[in-house]
């Protein structure tokens, strides 16, 4: 996962999805933000166009947004771009929806801000515009909020809505009545399991199977083969966003793999066992062109935890030898932000 407001330019998304690609990574996703949190300066480009380009450049790599404000598009737009873009990739891409919550750049650039509640109801009516865009050949739609009138379908129904939040009724509810997964972060394995038991609780009042709905985690990572690559993967991050290393270590140690490739695979497997089908680590500092890669695990009916692809997490050298690989690329790179 690529916070896309960090400086990253479009060589620089090049660079990674062939990275991605070239190694055997499953999904690339990006944050859909306008403004760097840490310096303004640095450049940022649109979520979807940066999308649409990499579906055009790849040929295997999911793509999708962790996750899409409620509050830049209108949900008419926002869906047909996540459908033009699936077009164009042949059906490899993700609608991420979130309720947005950085103001910093709602005020800079003149997007509208309005209370948490509000924006979780408006999230709660695009979701469902997005299903029925997706999945009805004409839709109507009368909301608080937003209105369609006959509006043709835009015949994706493959094309997968995935619900960013932390398991809070304003979101989980929308999730089970119409997304395909739901995705929390930055929690520790104790806030984690209490937000799969609360999503499996909506489920079961919503009269729909837990197991239909995956669970996804986004989680920071800092890796390295031994003691002294993780903590310079941990000097890199801070020195770029202003930390002290030791915190780094200890606050990102607590909601993801921090350590070495065993230690990585123990916690992915923790996270696993816990319910979650994949993981979504974050990279963020990009210094050197062969460094740019991005984490992913997945969890399948196992026990299964993967980084990067699908392979037993039994002590396989498979599994081992991708960790290995990634930490060799220095793709450790991670940020703690917060999420509606």
């Amino acid at each position: 996962m690529i916070e896309g407001q960090e400086g990253v330019t479009w060589d620089d998304w090049v660079a990674l999805a062939s990275a991605c690609e070239d190694h055997g990574v499953e999904a690339l996703f990006r944050s859909d933000h306008y403004i760097s949190g840490f310096d303004e300066n640095r450049p940022v480009l649109d979520a979807w166009a940066t999308i649409a380009g990499l579906a055009a450049r790849t040929t295997k790599l999911e793509l999708g947004t962790l996750v899409s404000p409620a509050t830049f598009r209108h949900p008419s737009v926002l869906t047909r771009s996540a459908a033009t873009a699936d077009e164009i990739s042949g059906g490899r891409i993700t609608l991420g929806m979130g309720a947005g919550w950085m103001e910093r750049e709602h005020e800079a650039y003149g997007f509208a801000f309005d209370t948490a509640r509000v924006r979780i109801a408006r999230l709660a009516e695009q979701i469902e515009i997005a299903h029925g865009l997706l999945h009805e050949e004409r839709f109507d739609f009368e909301g608080t909020y937003y209105r369609l009138h006959n509006a043709p379908g835009l015949g994706r129904p493959n094309l997968p809505i995935l619900v960013g939040g932390s398991a809070k009724p304003g979101t989980t509810g929308p999730a089970v009545r119409f997304a395909d997964e739901y995705n929390t972060l930055f929690g520790t394995l104790d806030e984690v399991r209490e937000r799969k038991q609360a999503l499996d609780a909506a489920c079961e009042k919503g009269g729909r199977d837990p197991g239909t709905l995956r669970y996804s985690l986004m989680a920071p990572c800092v890796l390295g083969r031994d003691e002294r690559e993780v903590n310079e993967s941990a000097r890199r991050i801070g020195a770029r966003f202003g930390r002290d290393p030791k915190d780094v270590l200890l606050r990102y140690g607590e909601r993801g793999p921090v350590g070495t490739v065993d230690q990585a695979i123990e916690h992915l497997k923790e996270i696993e066992e816990l319910g979650y089908e994949r993981v979504m680590l974050q990279h963020l500092a990009h210094p050197r062109p062969r460094d740019r890669c991005a984490h992913r695990s997945r969890a399948r009916a196992g026990p299964r935890v993967t980084l990067h692809c699908a392979a037993p997490s039994n002590g396989s050298s498979r599994t081992s030898r991708t960790v290995r690989e990634s930490c060799s690329t220095g793709c450790s790179r991670s940020s703690v932000r917060s999420r509606s």
